[in-house]
């Protein structure tokens, strides 16, 4: 029974990081691209697209933590601790982006709004290019000893391989942000955005072979769970076909489709991530049996049973308000005196 609380909050933990990926990527997203657009007009068209949504996308970052924190509370401390430096970068990221889309508007100086542009789409590179850094050291582990004491540095999360695990997840958001500008954007800026998918499309999968590739033949050990069950080798298949589906949806101009099918490929590849660390949520470099996994480093039997109820009450409201949310704004961006 306590093994089985252990896996539910192991999966909680993992729907929290997928809805956040999913929904906050596209914010991401948008940000990187919103210094490519032509006009101010364009840049608020871009900004009044994530205005309703962008801040209620991030509480599922904080659900993911506070999972992590309540579940797994030895995980919760060697993180914060070993990636101190990227989580405060993360942190000034997310403040410099939510400081330039309430800010930027407040003056009509084309200074001041240049300024809080780059503020906002270098807030959401570096939130985006953090997010792949940690992944990627969670793949390969980091140094920790039988104490859960991190020995390493700053400069130790930055390899060829997760460098380019960041890159790609900075081409992910990318592409997810275009496709969600489809839906939200009509007349020229609207032509403009549909040539920037496919080059955004072909971008992400050139990196993401270069990754599949490196994963296999530098971390082996992320095949191990598909090579016990081969059944999960079509987790990665779907998000294949997921992948490849985006660009026939939007020659056809079906754009809520083909952001459905980016919403489906960044769920699949967050779970083959899931599923090819498990049960490590800390691997160790310096020894396999430091590791900190979902069964040695959860919390007790009761802290998980109460809280589960506790989330059990709390997760569908606040899926219950995202619907509600994105159903009222739902539709193309119009502008007015009331817009950002």
């Amino acid at each position: 029974m306590f093994e089985a609380f252990q896996v539910i909050w192991y999966l909680v933990i993992g729907a929290s990081v997928i809805f956040y990926t999913v929904l906050d990527g596209f914010d991401l997203g948008v940000g990187c691209l919103h210094l490519f657009t032509r006009s101010d007009t364009e840049r608020r068209v871009m900004l009044n697209a994530i205005g309703p949504v962008w801040d209620g996308n991030e509480v599922w970052l904080v659900i993911a933590f506070g999972a992590l924190f309540v579940g797994f509370p030895p995980v919760y401390a060697t993180v914060c601790s070993g990636f101190y430096t990227p989580i405060m970068i993360l942190i000034a990221g997310l403040m410099f982006r939510a400081v330039a889309i309430e800010f930027r508007s407040k003056q009509e100086s084309p200074r001041w709004r240049s300024f809080w542009d780059v503020m906002f789409s270098l807030g959401s590179y570096l939130i985006a290019f953090i997010i792949g850094i940690m992944m990627a050291n969670l793949i390969i582990g980091i140094p920790i000893d039988k104490d859960q004491i991190f020995y390493g540095n700053f400069w130790s999360f930055f390899t060829p391989y997760t460098v380019l695990v960041a890159i790609t997840g900075v081409a992910l958001f990318s592409m997810h942000g275009a496709i969600f500008m489809l839906m939200k954007t009509e007349g020229e800026m609207h032509e403009r955005i549909r040539r920037w998918v496919n080059p955004a499309i072909i971008l992400f999968v050139i990196l993401y072979v270069l990754v599949t590739f490196s994963t296999l033949v530098h971390q082996p050990h992320m095949i191990a769970v598909m090579k016990e069950h081969p059944w999960l080798f079509g987790v990665g298949l779907l998000a294949a076909l997921a992948i490849a589906y985006i660009p026939a949806c939007v020659k056809r101009g079906w754009d809520g489709t083909a952001f459905l099918s980016s919403c489906a490929s960044i769920a699949l590849l967050f779970s083959l991530f899931g599923i090819g660390t498990y049960p490590n949520l800390v691997r160790s470099t310096l020894d396999p049996q430091n590791s900190l996994t979902l069964f040695n480093a959860s919390a007790g039997f009761n802290t998980l049973k109460v809280v589960l109820i506790v989330a059990i009450i709390g997760v569908p409201l606040v899926l219950g308000y995202g619907w509600w949310i994105y159903r009222i704004f739902r539709g193309k961006v119009s502008l007015d005196e009331a817009s950002y």
